[in-house]
């Protein structure tokens, strides 16, 4: 059973130790698959849409890198940022399709766009101008040389600047996608990040952009609190009458709360597609799908028939399912007066019970205040404190019996509920023809836009948007994101802690991981020692107590065995030699048997001589030995 329990637990380690290893062997392979991507600048539009096609260019010398930009005309600059690990060649993304709006910032210029000059309706003056600044700049942390992106510079402000589109975007057969990026650089407490696709209409002016400013979709995160949401609301406009009215998609299928607070550039994406079909992706993983017609509320389609609000309830209408049971009848012996708790008639008052002595008493060391006015304050008593008679008696004052509960107790008499034989269920109104109804089976056709814009509110500043795209192929998207996005994912990948370091960051943050990380790794190191280290004999112990090795039960038992055939080899020798002394000389033959019957027999002693002296030197181990066979007898 032990080794069996060692041997499980020396298998429990292995595997601990081979998860530990896996773990660093897969940090190593991150580190590796980053330093073996290289960007390549002489493709304009070529690359793929995986991270494998982003090519990163290892750190060369300034010098050349500078000569290259020159010779190549690229806009983007060489430069070493203490928070990138490894120097990267930036290229401003080129759309590699047809698309309606693109912007990198990359230029450093806001020459595209339009600062509102007007004021939000129905706030207070103080903050009711959209008096926000607005940047270009480069993220703080994980920034790629070269490249630049729109940063939401104050907090407690509105915001609101916008920019008009190449050309509108009219909603016919093909989809529609919208992608941006978001970095909440300082974290977010309370405010948005969401951009708004301004109507195409007659009166749209860039310069009095404001919350009430028409609107065909409005997409992005937003946060306040612990409510973290994506929107996704478009407006739709009723066939009938031409009211608009917002309609929103359902929530995120996933947790959206570490986009807010991880500190990274994130990717979001919004395709809409003619057959009505909606999906959102974020760092391009699929979050939230659904339809136009069934996944938003309220829905597009009002229903076909509604409550008549005509329609009123019958006085007669009975909606009750019970009723008391007229035939019952209250039982002669039901005490309705019955109190519900009496006195313990078997209570007896304890002795020594102090009836004169009051709970309290006025403290006897108190004293009237100095500034006491007692035509202000009133007579001035001493405080009340616990009476010290009653400290070790068993109560004071008056002394009464406990209550307890009433066994006559029954209450007030209630008849029994029976099924009501004039129910009729709950009333509700009768159905008509819904005046209002119509059915748009086409909610994709949306208002056409020809306006990006954002109009925001935040309780925190430093809030990144970097490359706006909006095309009718998600390949263009993609491709556009590899280029600008997917570079940033690396670099912030590779300027990442190793696991071990989140581990520790982690367990710094949340103290109860250490138990977590002891229960993993160090129980199964101290049960493996506990069940597998040997533990000292009792032979060990008197060996090691005089410093001799100890034999083998085997080995002893043959030295046994050859002592005592040598002893009975001698007892032999010594009887053939005295025969052959006491035998008288009986001729020439005898006396040569004799004479070499005695030469033997002294070889003989000579040998065993020989091997008594060689033995010797053992003697001692081999009496220990004895002694330690006797102990073992005695002891069995």
């Amino acid at each position: 059973m032990k080794l069996e329990k060692c041997w499980t637990w020396r298998l429990l380690l292995l595997l601990s130790a081979l998860a530990v290893a896996a773990v660093a062997a897969h940090e190593e392979q991150s580190e590796a698959d980053v330093s073996d991507v290289v960007i390549d600048d002489d493709d304009d539009g070529d690359m793929g849409l995986d991270e494998e096609e982003l090519k990163v260019l290892m750190a060369e010398d300034e010098k050349e890198q500078v000569k290259e930009t020159h010779s190549k005309g690229t806009a983007s600059e060489k430069e070493t940022d203490a928070n990138v690990s490894f120097q990267v060649t930036y290229k401003t993304p080129v759309p590699t399709g047809d698309v309606y709006f693109a912007e990198t910032f990359d230029d450093g210029s806001l020459d595209r766009w339009q600062l509102s000059k007007t004021v939000k309706e129905d706030a207070d003056g103080d903050i009711a101008k959209y008096d926000g600044k607005w940047a270009v700049e480069q993220l703080k942390e994980n920034k790629v040389p070269g490249d630049q992106g729109l940063v939401l510079k104050s907090r407690a402000k509105h915001h609101a600047i916008s920019a008009m589109l190449d050309k509108p975007f009219v909603f016919k057969d093909e989809p529609l996608v919208i992608q941006y990026e978001v970095n909440f650089q300082d974290g977010i407490d309370c405010g948005g990040a969401y951009i708004k696709l301004l109507s195409d209409t007659g009166g749209l002016s860039l310069e009095q952009f404001h919350d009430r400013t028409p609107y065909t979709i409005m997409f992005g995160p937003d946060k306040c609190g612990e409510d973290y949401k994506l929107h996704f609301i478009f407006r739709h406009k009723n066939p009938l009458n031409e009211d608009v009215e917002e309609k929103h998609a359902k929530r995120a299928d996933v947790d959206l709360k570490k986009f807010y607070t991880d500190k990274k550039t994130h990717l979001y994406t919004l395709v809409l597609n003619p057959d009505n079909s909606y999906e959102m992706f974020i760092d391009q993983s699929s979050v939230s799908r659904g339809s136009l017609l069934e996944d938003v509320v309220p829905p597009v389609n009002p229903p076909k028939e509604i409550d008549d609000p005509k329609d009123s309830k019958p006085d007669d209408w009975d909606e009750r399912a019970k009723i008391p049971d007229p035939e019952a009848v209250k039982p002669d012996d039901w005490d309705e007066d019955a109190p519900a708790k009496i006195e313990d008639p078997d209570a007896v008052k304890p002795e020594g019970w102090l009836d004169d002595e009051p709970e309290f008493v006025p403290d006897p060391n108190a004293e009237k205040p100095e500034d006491w006015d007692e035509e202000m304050d009133g007579e001035w008593e001493a405080p009340q404190i616990p009476n010290p008679a009653c400290e070790t008696a068993p109560g004071c004052g008056e002394w009464k019996r406990p209550m307890i509960n009433n066994p006559q107790y029954k209450g007030k008499w209630k008849a029994p509920l029976v099924d009501n034989p004039n129910y009729q269920g709950v009333w509700k109104p009768r159905k008509i023809l819904n005046p209002d109804y119509f059915e748009d089976l086409q909610p994709f056709r949306m208002t056409p836009f020809r306006a990006l814009g954002l109009e925001l509110w935040s309780m925190t500043s430093d809030i990144y948007f970097d490359n706006f795209i909006i095309t009718s192929h998600k390949e263009v998207a993609d491709r556009w994101a590899s280029d600008s996005w997917g570079l940033k994912k690396l670099v912030a990948s590779a300027n990442e802690p190793g696991i071990f370091a989140q581990l520790m960051m982690a367990a710094e943050e949340r103290p109860w991981l250490w138990v977590v990380y002891i229960l993993t790794v160090g129980l199964p190191v101290g049960l493996l020692v506990l069940f597998c280290w040997p533990k000292k004999s009792d032979d060990d112990y008197v060996y090691k107590k005089v410093d001799l090795p100890q034999a083998d039960v085997e080995e002893e038992e043959e030295e046994e065995e050859e002592e005592e055939e040598e002893e009975v080899a001698v007892d032999e020798e010594d009887k053939a030699a005295e025969a052959t002394e006491a035998a008288p000389a009986a001729g020439g033959t005898h006396s040569a048997i004799g004479t070499f019957t005695a030469a033997t027999v002294s070889a003989a002693r000579v040998m065993f001589y020989i091997s008594s002296m060689k033995d010797e030197g053992d003697a001692a181990e081999e009496s220990h030995k004895q002694a330690v066979r006797k102990r073992r007898v005695r002891k069995d």
